[in-house]
């Protein structure tokens, strides 16, 4: 079996593909906010200090197109007793973390996660009893 070799194209050599370039109004809609590794990381060791103190016992995750959600749950059939947001959007202004309460009140907001999420580390801290 033999194969045929296709005639070379003298005009095409020497020209480049060019990508055509996206549209500018319209954004990717698989496009998602998530947290990357090291929030995750430092969301996560929070949780699990505060499983290990019996105060939270299961968590969501939601990513959508202009925020991060990690959703905090005393019990898993309930609303959220927390959630810890991040929106890009917001980088620029007041900080793109933010600690919202049961209530959907503010607890705090930010541009540095670690410092955002001390608002939720003071609930370990409690008095002892003699």
């Amino acid at each position: 079996m033999t194969l045929a070799k296709l005639p070379s194209a003298p005009h095409l050599e020497g020209m480049n593909v060019i990508q055509p370039t996206p549209f500018p109004g319209r954004p990717d809609p698989n496009d998602r906010v998530a947290f990357d590794r090291s929030e995750l990381g430092a969301i996560l060791t929070l949780y699990g200090r505060m499983v290990a103190a019996g105060e939270w016992r299961d968590y969501g995750m939601s990513f959508l197109r202009d925020v991060a959600v990690f959703s905090v749950f005393r019990r898993t059939a309930e609303h959220p007793i927390y959630r810890i947001e991040k929106r890009p959007r917001l980088r620029n202004r007041q900080g793109q973390y933010a600690v919202i309460g049961m209530d959907n009140q503010i607890l705090k907001r930010g541009h540095d996660l670690k410092t955002v999420l001390r608002v939720l580390e003071r609930k370990l801290i409690r008095p002892v009893d003699d």
